[in-house]
């Protein structure tokens, strides 16, 4: 034991004088004489306990081993307790963390242990922290490092895992098929809509040109029916026996050897007769 020592920000150092405790001194320089003093020195910051593999029954008496890491520090304040209240706090924050991992999983069906690891570690944490507060121990976190069922249950689960993944893969692929289904479905209703859209545009411009075509020709008809009806009203009664005799003409020369006349024919000779009459009489008086 050294006479001077160095206590640092981060340790304690319980001293004793002739085996009665005189308190926990530190940081700085601690005095200790030999024979008069022993000392035994406290480290406050956290350390890591790695709590052994350990089979544990669960609520479903499956068996199931488990192993997890216990972050634990020696509170300031209480640093005393760790020195007066227990032997070797480690060894005790060991043993109470096994039993206590016990309780805990022994309330827990099989398939809440696989998939509630969160909710062990707070409950091993809060049960722990309870417990060692008497010691000045703060239990700060529990991490549970592995859980390991048995053979035959993991053969279960990864058959179970397998015909998941199936059904996925199936689900999967039966949506995709869906989905493909109703884009062609979709497409096809597209196409027929447009088609049908184009037939009816191209049904209403073929309707439009002919209503234009038949108005234009409908015009064309009336603007020829006034130029007739125009000329017309200059025609006198010769120049329309000249063109029925221009028509007479055009039938003689065709190889028919009948000619049939109308009755109506006989008055338009009557002017033209008349015509010739008084062109005669004009030739006796020269």
């Amino acid at each position: 034991m050294a006479i001077i020592n160095f206590v640092r920000d981060y340790e304690r150092l319980a001293r004793f004088k002739f085996g009665r405790f005189q308190g926990m001194l530190g940081p700085g320089v601690v005095l200790a004489i030999p024979i008069v003093h022993s000392i035994q020195k406290i480290d406050t910051r956290i350390e890591v306990v790695d709590i052994p593999r350990q089979t544990n029954i669960t609520r479903d008496n499956a068996p199931i081993v488990i192993d997890f890491l216990v972050y634990m520090r020696v509170d300031i304040d209480e640093a005393q307790k760790a020195v007066l209240e227990v032997g070797h706090y480690r060894a005790a924050v060991i043993g109470l963390a096994t039993t206590t991992l016990r309780a805990v999983i022994g309330d827990i069906a099989l398939d809440d242990v696989l998939s509630q690891r969160e909710r062990i570690n707070e409950a091993i944490r809060t049960r722990l922290d309870s417990e060692t507060a008497r010691w000045g121990i703060k239990v700060t976190n529990v991490e549970i490092r592995e859980i390991e069922p048995p053979p035959d249950i993991q053969d279960s689960m990864n058959r179970q895992m397998t015909a998941e993944r199936v059904r996925r893969a199936v689900v999967t692929e039966a949506e995709g098929t869906r989905e493909s289904s109703i884009t062609v479905a979709e497409g096809a209703r597209q196409a027929t809509i447009l088609a049908a859209e184009g037939d009816r545009q191209a049904a209403i411009l073929a309707a439009e040109g002919a209503r234009q075509a038949s108005i234009l020709r409908a015009e064309g008809f009336a603007e020829a029916l006034n130029t007739i009806y125009g000329v017309a009203q200059n025609v006198d009664q010769k120049t329309m026996s000249l063109q029925y005799f221009e028509a007479l003409k055009s039938l003689g020369e065709g190889e028919s050897s009948k000619l049939i006349f109308p009755m109506e024919f006989t008055k338009f000779l009557g002017p033209i007769g008349a015509m010739f009459g008084a062109n005669g009489s004009d030739d006796d008086e020269d």
